[in-house]
């Protein structure tokens, strides 16, 4: 009898980790995802008759787990890659923050502060020694090579944004992560996103197709209520699944809730509870009105109550889209604070109501389509002891192992990633079961 395998989770990295397996041919594999759909953060709805994703995404130049795994699965013509534009809110207008010489005309920020600024990213971009920047909180460092000014102005509202009260805790060697790939992702004409005729759906919906052929069991709607450690098994719906290897790809929250508190798994229930979380609300919605020329906006005034807004249509063209505009307004938030909880009328209501400061044209009325999606774990907070906290892919439950985005310190969320960790926890399964790694078919 083959070894059975069950994944538990069906973003990127379950998939990915489905994928590698079912390749070897060697085991029964299951894959369960709780909600109705494929896909993760980036699993995608109808929209405008196509696809979008809940949660904005794109990919960069750097990102070759995902672009390798784009080519084998034969979705290269799919993929686009687009001219990005970035600009900053700040002082009642949105600057834009794309080159060099934007940051040079940043009037927010004083001279000296943009001078310091440019001269630290150009050495952030080059350094490769990250490890040397754990220990540093990322808002003292950046305080000390910038300046005051660019702190008020650039990097304390986006930290606070990003991370909420506990900015000040975060380390050095995460920003770094951020700007270092950021910075290797421009070619000579500039910032290029990668992003797909159809949307990201296309890849889960590839990946779906080809791992049902490999004769994986897809179930979605299927939440695992515990781990009966005794039987090596699941349960799920009241119904024991047993399993010679387990991967559970949720958040590390979720995992902890699973497993036993005391005895073997006490401590390593407590360092997955020793991780705090922020949630996140993107709210969708398309227009006819064009609002702007900038792809994402970063939302740096003090007063306001989401962090992002970006406009999807001006990444790739609104024909996607049916002539239609689409944008996304996205912010951090702790799940037990006021905001998480608001009805979703209040809050399109509060985040509309902001929006004339940004684009005194924009007009409610316009709006044809509204979608508001809220996630309960969807940002770990990457403070300067985070390598401590960081769980083993192995649990102490025989048989179970974890592989999420807690993991890849100093990198942050993202599909390439999420590859990238698939593929690791594949081969690691592989290996314990005692076979050859997982490659590409």
């Amino acid at each position: 009898m083959r070894p059975q395998i069950l994944i538990i989770g069906g973003g990127f990295t379950g998939l990915t980790a489905a994928l590698r397996l079912a390749q070897a041919g060697k085991y029964s594999i299951t894959l369960t995802e709780s909600s109705d759909r494929l896909g993760g953060l980036a699993a995608g709805f109808p929209l405008a008759g196509t696809w979008l994703e809940q949660t904005y995404h794109h990919l960069f130049l750097t990102d070759s787990a995902i672009l390798n795994l784009v080519d084998e699965l034969g979705l290269g013509p799919h993929l686009l890659w687009c001219d990005s534009s970035v600009g900053i809110f700040r002082d009642g207008r949105i600057h834009a923050f794309k080159t060099p010489l934007d940051l040079l005309r940043f009037s927010p920020c004083s001279f000296s502060g943009r001078l310091r600024t440019g001269l630290t990213a150009v050495y952030l971009k080059h350094r490769q020694d990250w490890r040397g920047l754990i220990r540093h909180g990322a808002h003292d460092w950046m305080a000390r090579a910038c300046g005051r000014s660019a702190m008020d102005s650039i990097w304390t509202p986006l930290l606070r944004g990003k991370f909420g009260d506990q900015f000040t805790a975060v380390s050095m060697a995460w920003l770094w992560a951020r700007i270092h790939t950021r910075a290797n992702s421009r070619g000579t004409g500039g910032e290029k996103l990668g992003y797909f005729r159809g949307g990201f759906n296309v890849i889960t919906a590839a990946l779906e197709t080809e791992l049902r052929r490999l004769g994986v069991a897809i179930q979605t709607g299927t939440v695992v209520e515990k781990f009966r450690p005794d039987r090596r098994a699941a349960v799920m719906a009241g119904r024991e699944v047993p399993f010679d290897s387990c991967i559970f790809t949720g958040s590390s929250p979720a995992l902890a809730a699973l497993l036993p508190a005391e005895g073997d798994c006490g401590a390593y229930v407590r360092q997955l509870r020793s991780i705090s979380y922020l949630g996140a609300i993107c709210l969708v919605f398309t227009s006819e009105q064009k609002l702007g020329d900038i792809y994402w906006v970063n939302v740096n005034e003090p007063d306001a109550p989401f962090l992002v807004f970006i406009q999807q249509t001006n990444l790739v063209d609104p024909g996607f889209y049916g002539g239609r505009h689409v944008y996304y307004i996205g912010a951090y938030l702790p799940v037990n604070g006021p905001m998480f909880s608001l009805p979703d009328n209040e809050l399109s209501r509060l985040w509309f109501d902001y929006l004339p400061k940004l684009f005194p044209r924009f007009d409610a009325a316009a709006v044809r389509e509204k979608h508001i999606f809220r996630f309960r774990a969807a940002q770990h907070i990457v403070d300067t002891h985070y390598e401590e906290k960081i769980p083993d892919h192995r649990t102490p439950l025989p048989g179970v192992y974890l592989a999420n985005f807690s993991q890849i310190f100093p990198e942050d969320r993202g599909v390439n990633f999420a590859v990238a960790e698939g593929e690791k926890i594949a081969t690691q399964v592989q290996r314990e079961l005692g076979g050859v790694n997982p490659s590409p078919a």
